[in-house]
């Protein structure tokens, strides 16, 4: 039977903002959580780890139960394709990861490319199954081929997972490849792309008249007091990958504070599939965020019946019960997603849990992902609710 969490003050017309507390207090059973704790150290030790560095916060209710930090946000200088080995950095050169060490969230940034998009529908200035030619006519094959922003937030739009982009010469030829790509999927069935994103950043940018940096500062991050969120340059952050050809897209060195994902680097940084920096803590605001129905204190970024339009599935932008990264949490409802760099997030209605593992798996070169790890985090803390 499950033991309701800490909400007090959940009657209140300000929304509880997370406090710091034992797994006791939130609900959740201390011996699984010690578990989750001792596996993240696990994933960062040895010669060959699972990442790096990882940070890892859960919690149920508005109270963080684990908040851990391990390993290193810097241990590489480059790395060596003949003994397929990181170079290590010499013991005094080398960065501890903290609590408070941002990270590159590569494809999280697509959530919030998605709340800034239903903050839109809620005002009305967005239609959910408006085409996208209504917004952008001048992008030629979305509007021949009748895409929708519901396609766009689903990825049933039919187009390809990605372009180029990295290859152009100039943000002209950029521009003109993303006008003129047309679907080769067939519309309606679910094709996982960075284009979705990409093409949703320009409508909302054309209907709003605002960049989509200022639009995720100024309706999510801002309100809810997320500091340490923002597109990039970010010197602080944990370092990704030494990126060169061939294993990479384009040959940029080890890479720390800067996106990581080859075409967001190519549009300056800010893109709608990627670009975001943050750390495990603010991630935990907005995934307590939606979990309140949209309010978090005194702020409120989306109406009730919209973060469930959010979260209603198939999900808009959100990925819904996918147990190969959420393990047992999945399957009544809970939502997130992953990022490439090694980040994750997990929000579960039903229990009111949230689990955030940000790690820097790339650190210091792209492998093939393993997401065991995550789906063995979220069981654990699907297996804290129901030990209580």
């Amino acid at each position: 039977m499950e033991q309701a969490c800490d909400c007090g003050g959940s009657r209140e017309l300000s929304a509880p903002r997370l406090r710091d507390g034992t797994p006791e207090r939130a609900g959740l059973d201390p011996g699984e959580l010690d578990h989750l704790v001792a596996d993240v150290r696990a994933l960062t030790s040895g010669e060959h780890p699972w990442a790096a560095g990882a940070v890892v916060v859960a919690g149920r209710g508005p109270v963080i139960a684990v908040e851990e930090a391990t390993g290193w946000a810097v241990r590489y200088a480059a790395y060596d394709p003949e003994a397929d080995a990181g170079v290590e950095l010499p013991p005094e050169d080398r960065v501890p990861m903290t609590v408070d060490t941002p990270f590159d969230l590569a494809s999280l940034t697509k959530l919030c490319t998605a709340v800034a998009a239903v903050q839109q529908i809620e005002r009305g200035t967005l239609g959910i199954d408006a085409r996208v030619g209504a917004y952008l006519p001048d992008f030629s094959a979305a509007a021949e081929y009748g895409i929708t922003v519901r396609e766009l937030l689903t990825h049933t739009s039919g187009l390809r997972p990605e372009l180029p982009l990295y290859d152009c010469a100039d943000d002209a030829e950029r521009l003109a490849l993303l006008r003129a790509e047309p679907p080769v999927g067939v519309p309606g069935t679910y094709t996982y792309s960075d284009l979705n994103p990409l093409l949703l950043q320009h409508v909302l940018e054309r209907v709003t008249g605002r960049t989509l940096d200022v639009l995720v500062h100024d309706g999510i991050t801002r309100p809810l007091g997320m500091t340490a969120t923002h597109f990039g340059p970010c010197p602080r952050a944990a370092a990704t990958e030494d990126q060169r050809r061939p294993w990479a897209k384009a040959d940029r060195g080890m890479l720390r504070g800067e996106v990581h994902d080859e075409n967001a680097w190519a549009l300056g940084g800010v893109a709608g599939h990627a670009g975001l920096f943050s750390t495990a803590r603010d991630l935990a605001v907005l995934c307590r965020t939606l979990l309140a129905g949209g309010s978090y204190g005194p702020a409120r970024i989306l109406g009730p019946d919209f973060v469930e339009l959010l979260l209603t599935p198939p999900g808009l932008g959100f990925a819904l019960d996918q147990p190969w990264f959420m393990g047992e949490l999945a399957g009544r409802g809970a939502a997130g997603h992953t990022g490439f760099t090694g980040t994750s997030l997990v929000l579960d209605p039903a229990t009111d849990t949230f689990l955030v593992l940000l790690a820097n798996t790339v650190h210091p070169r792209r492998r093939s992902p393993d997401n065991r790890p995550r789906a063995a985090a979220g069981t654990r803390v699907a297996r804290a609710v129901r030990g209580m």
